[in-house]
């Protein structure tokens, strides 16, 4: 399968179903329905973000697509900002210099959680440590698996606190906008923009 045939792999309404016009709504063809499944939401509003998702059935699936991430960017032999030492481990084999150091070519690591409402990925210092987002690389490859959709952000803190014993990290952020090149408006202004890749693994 294509990178461009997984990347709407989660868009399952059809060119041919009618649209809302008429109806007094505004939503368009592609939009979700409001009782959609929370992976369809999720899949519609990070494309919408400019995020580049690859659906992966297996861990074969998420080495190949990897593999095809670094051809098309041509990221081989270069530095990766990763301190997950498990994520190291996974992809090893392609000739990259794992290092602890921001000014990478690229940030491989896992999340927290992947925002349903939102489209956004939610981070925590276990990733990013103290770090802010405008310190990380500008290209981030985010490997995570389905059982980590939530609805909402108060969704994805509920299950941080629970997993860590009722104990908060000291840093958490989302990234929602990943359409590098597009032009700020006041809803967006002094965020930080990333080309984002999410590997995603199904898991349920």
């Amino acid at each position: 399968m294509s990178l461009f045939d997984r990347l709407f792999k989660g868009i399952t309404k059809s060119d041919n179903q009618p649209s809302n016009k008429g109806k007094g709504s505004s939503r368009g063809k592609y939009y979700p329905e409001e009782n959609s499944p929370i992976d369809e939401k999720f899949t519609y509003n990070f494309n919408r973000n400019g995020g580049k998702f690859l659906y992966c059935e297996n861990m074969a699936e998420v080495s190949e697509s990897f593999d095809n991430i670094l051809l098309e960017n041509d990221w081989y032999e270069n530095d990766v900002f990763c301190i997950d030492e498990t994520l190291k481990s996974k992809f090893t084999g392609y000739n990259l210099n794992f290092i602890k150091k921001t000014k990478a070519t690229f940030f491989l690591t896992r999340c927290e959680s992947l925002v349903c409402n939102n489209g956004s990925i939610l981070l925590s210092s276990r990733q990013i440590k103290e770090k802010k987002l405008d310190e990380l690389p500008s290209n981030i490859v985010v490997f995570a698996t389905t059982s980590q959709f939530t609805e909402n952000i108060s969704e994805g803190l509920r299950i941080i606190k629970n997993t860590c014993d009722n104990f908060i990290p000291s840093n958490i952020t989302t990234i929602q906008d990943f359409e590098t090149g597009k032009e700020k408006d006041f809803m967006s202004y002094g965020s930080s923009t990333k080309n984002l890749y999410l590997l995603l693994l199904e898991d349920l």
